[in-house]
């Protein structure tokens, strides 16, 4: 919406109708930044491309009028679109060089605060670490998170070039509720404590990055995290084949990722799980393969363990989707050690899939989500596992009912968007990586940008070069 704002304003610069709006709203010193270039160079070819350009001239009634050729008006609308394109481009990513990792000259946040919280973990930080930035390396992250990290966590460690994520105090308070169901305090129990959590929230309030917070915090303390950062995958691409058991549809593309997945950072913990069950595994359609012939079944031998229940679904495409479900129940067997779910997109799961059933040859009818088997055996938080759901509003699903199916009641967790006390310590993180000039920055200019932006914190990014 800001964006539409400011380009808008832009185009009304570019006609000649006074100030912009965001002039108005922030600096005319924002112009003069160093990391300006593109669109000096889209002026002068505009200008070169414009003298080329033949007019003619008209007489009418001994009335001379100028008549502008359809090449000319071309090249007046292709300027304005490069004055609109100029909101983006003219303020591109900082280039100079970075400020030492860490110098307690420049590591200050606001009020004197440090603003660096030192630590290896995520597990000891306290309320007095709330607001402060912890910072790990991309290849720490990448360790704790295989699987895949959040869209909105990748964007803020390319623009800031500093992979450092803030200690909020909804990140803790999400931690300190699990961590009191695993070892719960003597004086309180788990009176208070909650088992099934769905994170919401509105736009870029930092769902998906506190989820995968949680996770590394989980992963850290020796717990058995299920991590799904692409909830909508699930019910998104590959193959669909009805299921011949019952009446879900069963996706093995899908499911051979989830297991490697899995397998990703958990390989050597599941290779000491014993599998407790020990039914025939049912087989279905393989990806693009069929039906195996004369064979509806695969024996899982006794003494096998977790981890050889999912190599036997990464081996035989036939088997895929049923050792996801099957994996599912293992876990929920496991008592000598945590185990968390931890799904992101959760909403995606209450819609439909982009599937179709074919009723008849000119009709057809959309899948819903809860129809396709793995999403089926995932989905439910009416049971007494550890799970966490985040909503995600990049995935454009809409709005979804306050009460969902599956789903216990008070278990909807609001996270809310940047305080101004947060938007603080944000905007002198920004300062201190150069996505703010020095020279401009001041209380009274960061604070227009967080009430402009209403704490969004993608926004906040995105407007703070133009201090």
């Amino acid at each position: 919406m800001l964006r539409s704002v400011l380009r808008s304003s832009s185009a009304a610069a570019a006609g000649g109708r006074g100030s912009s709006l965001f002039s108005d709203l922030l600096f005319p010193a924002a112009a003069s930044r160093a990391y300006a270039k593109a669109k000096t160079k889209a002026k002068a070819k505009a200008k070169a491309k414009t003298k080329t350009k033949t007019k003619t001239t008209t007489t009418t009634k001994g009335k001379n009028s100028r008549s502008v050729s359809a090449d000319e008006s071309a090249t007046r609308v292709d300027d304005a679109s490069h004055d609109l394109d100029g909101i983006d481009i003219e303020f591109e990513r900082p280039t100079d060089p970075l400020p030492p990792t860490y110098d307690p000259a420049l590591d200050v946040g606001p009020g004197g605060r440090p603003l660096f919280a030192f630590t290896k973990s995520l597990a000891p930080l306290s309320r007095k670490e709330a607001r402060s930035y912890v910072d790990f390396s991309l290849e720490e992250w990448n360790a704790m998170l295989p699987e895949g990290l959040p869209a909105g966590m990748k964007k803020e460690f390319e623009e800031t070039r500093r992979c450092a994520v803030m200690v909020r105090q909804s990140f803790l308070d999400l931690r300190d509720n699990f961590r009191r169901i695993v070892d719960p305090p003597i004086h309180t129990g788990t009176k208070n404590s909650k088992k099934q959590i769905v994170l919401d929230g509105p736009v870029s309030c930092g769902k998906s990055i506190t989820l995968a917070m949680l996770v590394h915090w989980a992963r850290s303390e020796g717990w058995l995290v299920f991590y799904v950062p692409k909830g909508k995958e699930w019910t998104h691409g590959g193959f669909f084949y009805k299921n011949l058991h019952n009446e879900f549809w069963d996706t093995p593309v899908q499911a051979e990722t989830i297991l490697q997945n899995f397998l990703k950072f958990n390989e050597d913990r599941l290779q000491q799980l014993p599998c407790q069950i020990f039914d025939p595994i049912l087989l279905g359609e393989g990806a693009g393969v069929g039906l195996m012939k004369n064979v509806d079944s695969m024996a899982m031998p006794e003494g096998s363990t977790l981890y050889d229940l999912i190599q036997t679904g990464i081996t035989y495409t036939h088997a895929a989707v049923s050792v996801v479900v099957r994996l599912r129940k293992e876990l929920s067997l496991l008592k000598d050690v945590p185990v968390l779910f931890a799904i992101d997109q959760y909403n995606n799961w209450f819609t439909f899939s982009e599937y179709h059933e074919l009723l008849t040859w000119q009709s057809a009818r959309q899948i819903h989500a809860r129809e396709v088997t793995t999403v089926n055996a995932y989905r439910s938080m009416m049971h007494d596992d550890m799970m966490v759901g985040a909503f995600s509003h990049s995935t454009a699903v809409g709005k979804l009912r306050a009460e969902l199916p599956d789903v216990p009641r008070g278990a909807r967790l609001m996270l809310p968007r940047y305080t101004l006390d947060e938007a603080a310590t944000v905007c002198h993180y920004y300062l201190r990586q150069r996505l703010i000039r020095r020279d401009n920055f001041s209380d009274e200019k960061w604070k227009k940008i967080y009430y402009l932006s209403n704490g969004n914190g993608s926004e906040m990014r995105w407007l703070a070069p133009f201090i």
